[in-house]
């Protein structure tokens, strides 16, 4: 008798978790729509098209710099025997800021001092003869006339007056000739010493007191140190070859200093270059980049640290130091957000409702049912296959827009962007409402009039239902 009521008791206890099994199997079924129910379709989810204004930004990195910076080479070479600044010393313009030691160009100063005198003195010579054979020329000439001599002694006279005549002016060009070796030698005296073209400050220093030089009489020369205006200063980044035909001169700028996190400060694109450079070229790594100048508008301290407010100043003016200002020094990394065009109260959908697809396979057919449909419903449908339009053959700009509970894909016409938002010019109105997500439903699996259903924020994650 045990035996048949535990045999009894197992029953009961398979048949309890075959009916838990049934139930939640059920459940499950009815969620997913696996059982053909009305609630089957693709898990999706939407927003709904709504005006706001739109700013396309473009980004790039880049380095701070002086907007004016001068390369301080030597004219002529030598051993640097006085240096008085140092890295980081304001300069005033025509203040010393080395000298080459002169005893070799001093020493020809006087060779050439010595060349003029030597020229001088053969001019004088000339012109003694000059004279002379003008005396004998005029002698020649009297004799002749009184047919006291042939006339071909007349004409030796003649010839020497003119020898010494030309003598005379070829001694006045040597001296001249002497006289500007001694200028050439005197002024590569003066260029032993070298001063500042600009006020600013040494923002580098290469050199070192003793250190020999090389001029750049006939190559390119030593760079001894920079000289720079760290009141105005700007930050060049490279833009990408896609996105330099929306930047313009005169787009306002945001610009992030690395040093200073958390702050932004205000900028101006000032210069575009004209050609590109390319990294990587011939590889699969290349890039062409456009570099672009972006000048820094907040006022900024060459001398103190920073804390404080900021002051925006004129592109033309010459800030006083603040003492507040925050502290840019060449070559700090900076990241720039150009602000390139922006449009207010313009239709827009999240950037991830805009995809691409080849819209031949949607027939006439198919749009004429829909207006036939809008007879019966009202005229949305009608609404629809309007802005399918006829069958293409190439990829276009769609969306796909929930209508009774399926997705209908609709072309769109789109312009700037921002990092969320895209403007839809034509195509949608404020209020329709459109996938989002998931990524892999709006780019691959969803198509025309698949039915869907939208994710609540307690729905379970299928991405893919009843499929």
């Amino acid at each position: 008798m045990s035996k048949k009521s535990s045999a009894t008791k197992r029953l009961l206890w398979i048949l309890g978790g075959l009916l838990i099994l049934l139930v939640a199997f059920a459940v499950v079924g009815r969620v997913t729509g696996m059982f053909g129910s009305g609630n089957s379709g693709t898990f999706v989810e939407t927003d709904e098209a709504e005006t706001r204004s739109i700013t396309q930004i473009v980004t790039a990195s880049g380095k701070v710099q002086p907007e004016v910076e001068v390369i301080i080479s030597p004219d002529v070479s030598g051993e640097i025997i006085e240096l008085p600044i140092k890295e980081g010393d304001t300069v005033q313009r025509g203040m010393l800021l080395a000298r080459i030691k002169p005893d070799f160009y001093a020493t020809q100063v006087e060779q050439a001092r010595a060349g003029v005198l030597q020229a001088k003195a053969s001019m004088a010579q000339r012109e003694a003869d000059l004279l002379e054979a003008e005396s004998d020329r005029t002698r020649q000439r009297d004799l002749f006339e009184r047919a006291a001599i042939a006339r071909s002694i007349l004409e030796q006279a003649e010839t020497r007056y003119d020898v010494a005549e030309a003598g005379l002016e070829g001694a006045k060009y040597a001296v001249e000739s002497a006289e500007a070796r001694l200028r050439e030698a005197e002024e590569q005296v003066r260029k032993t010493a070298i001063y500042s073209p600009m006020s600013g400050t040494i923002s580098t220093l290469l050199v070192e007191l003793g250190e020999r030089v090389v001029g750049t009489s006939q190559m390119a020369g030593t760079e001894m140190m920079r000289v720079a205006r760290l009141d105005h200063m700007e930050v060049e980044v490279e833009v990408n070859e896609n996105e330099i035909v929306n930047v313009a001169l005169g787009d306002t700028a945001s610009i992030e200093v690395d040093a200073y996190p958390n702050r932004n400060f205000r900028g101006v694109v000032t210069e575009i270059a004209n050609s590109a450079r390319t990294t990587a070229a011939g590889t699969q790594e290349q890039v062409t980049e456009f570099p672009v100048k972006v000048r820094i508008l907040d006022a900024h301290n060459i001398q103190a640290g920073y804390s404080g407010e900021q002051r925006v100043i004129a592109q033309d003016e010459v800030p006083a130091p603040v003492s507040d200002a925050p502290l840019f020094r060449p070559g700090m990394s900076a990241t720039v957000d150009v602000f390139t065009e922006t449009v207010v109260d313009v239709v827009a959908v999240p950037i991830q409702a805009v995809t691409v697809r080849d819209l031949s396979n949607i027939s006439l057919e198919d749009a004429n049912g829909d207006a036939e449909t809008e007879e019966e419903n009202g005229g949305e449908a009608a609404s629809d296959s309007s802005r399918i339009g006829p069958a293409k053959e190439e990829l276009s700009r769609v969306v796909f827009v929930v209508v009774d509970g399926t997705a209908r894909i609709v072309e769109v016409e789109t312009g700037i962007s921002d990092d969320t938002h895209i403007e839809v010019a034509t195509g949608l109105a404020v209020g329709d409402q459109v996938v989002t997500g998931p990524y892999s439903a709006v780019s691959r699996t969803l198509n025309h009039r698949d039915q869907i259903r939208i994710r609540e924020d307690d729905t379970p994650d299928f991405s893919r239902a009843g499929s």
